[in-house]
């Protein structure tokens, strides 16, 4: 239980970041990539962990997206993320600036920049918790809130079928207090980072795009790295594809195991996704399977994505670039 808590209360003041992004959601993660696709998007998730939990972490975003000219994008993020009896909401809105440095669509040669701002709301719930006689004053039985802001910024850059993004999350310092002070740090900063590039075969209907995720919380010196590998298959009435992704925390987490002794692990998950684009119309599904490692339920973590892409179709660059292209 003591390794799973620490889990997922570890994300701070920002939305939890899984493997959102391979299914076609970069904008979730990277502020810069608000408008920065030929069609405007609009993605919603639904994320359960361990369906014979009860009470289990849970999370729900819906993200929207689109370029209102040549260079300016806007867009915005609303989550709902639980669990047990802490809760957290939050709305951001971004602005992002794309420069082309290209001379045509004959070739893509972008780098784009993005800012986001958010409002978050944080509640634990004690109200049905019985406090008599505990000596620990942080366990009062009342329900607690409190509304915080904070600041992301990112950058992108794309050349032909190379992609590169960086962001800096909550730049802000912070200080949440709603569990309490003694055990948050008023740094909540994150820099996160992804590189990839997208291959294809002559003549073929495949684009094979291999990638990497960094993710680093600089209060806990927390690093986790992502090694991804997506396919994508051309078909007659859209866009098959798929992929794995296997995340590894480079820091061990400490706890005690049931025998008494002090153990140490690296968090580690396995996540395939399979989705398909029809027209404008996406969805995708998202299996993670927490490996090598002490877990409350074997059942695994499922995320289905809804996606509809809207507004007027611009040109399409003449690269192998589906974060832009499609």
């Amino acid at each position: 239980m003591m390794i799973v808590t620490k889990l997922s209360f570890s994300q701070g003041l920002s939305l939890p970041i899984y493997s959102d992004y391979l299914t076609d959601n970069y904008y979730l993660v990277h502020p810069s990539m608000a408008g920065a696709s030929n069609f405007n998007k609009a993605r919603l998730t639904a994320r359960q962990q361990w369906f014979d939990v009860e009470d289990a972490p849970s999370l729900q975003t819906l993200s929207l997206n689109g370029r209102i000219n040549d260079k300016v994008g806007l867009g915005g993020i609303f989550y709902n993320d639980s669990n047990g009896r802490f809760s957290q909401q939050a709305a951001y809105a971004t602005f992002a600036y794309h420069l082309m440095f290209s001379r045509s669509t004959a070739d893509i040669n972008q780098l784009s920049f993005g800012l986001s701002a958010g409002v978050l709301q944080d509640r634990l719930d004690q109200s049905d918790l019985n406090t008599v006689g505990n000596p620990d004053p942080a366990i009062d039985g009342s329900q607690q809130s409190e509304t915080l802001f904070n600041v992301d910024l990112g950058v992108s850059y794309f050349f032909l079928n190379f992609f590169a993004h960086v962001t800096f999350k909550n730049i802000l310092p912070q200080q949440r207090r709603v569990f309490s002070e003694v055990f948050e740090t008023n740094n909540q900063r994150q820099y996160l980072a992804s590189i990839g590039y997208t291959i294809s075969p002559l003549e073929s209907r495949w684009l094979f795009e291999p990638s990497v995720f960094f993710q680093h919380r600089e209060a806990l010196s927390q690093t986790n790295i992502d090694l991804n590998a997506k396919a994508y298959y051309q078909v007659g009435v859209g866009q098959v594809w798929g992929g794995i992704s296997y995340r590894r925390a480079l820091d061990g987490i400490d706890f005690t195991a049931p025998g008494g002794e002090a153990e140490s692990q690296n968090l580690q998950y396995i996540s395939p996704f399979l989705g398909f684009n029809y027209n404008r119309f996406m969805v995708a599904y998202t299996y993670s399977h927490q490996a090598f490692s002490e877990v409350i339920s074997t059942s695994g973590f499922h995320q289905i994505t809804l996606g509809y892409d809207f507004g007027e179709n611009r040109k399409r660059y003449k690269c192998n670039c589906p974060a832009v292209n499609y």
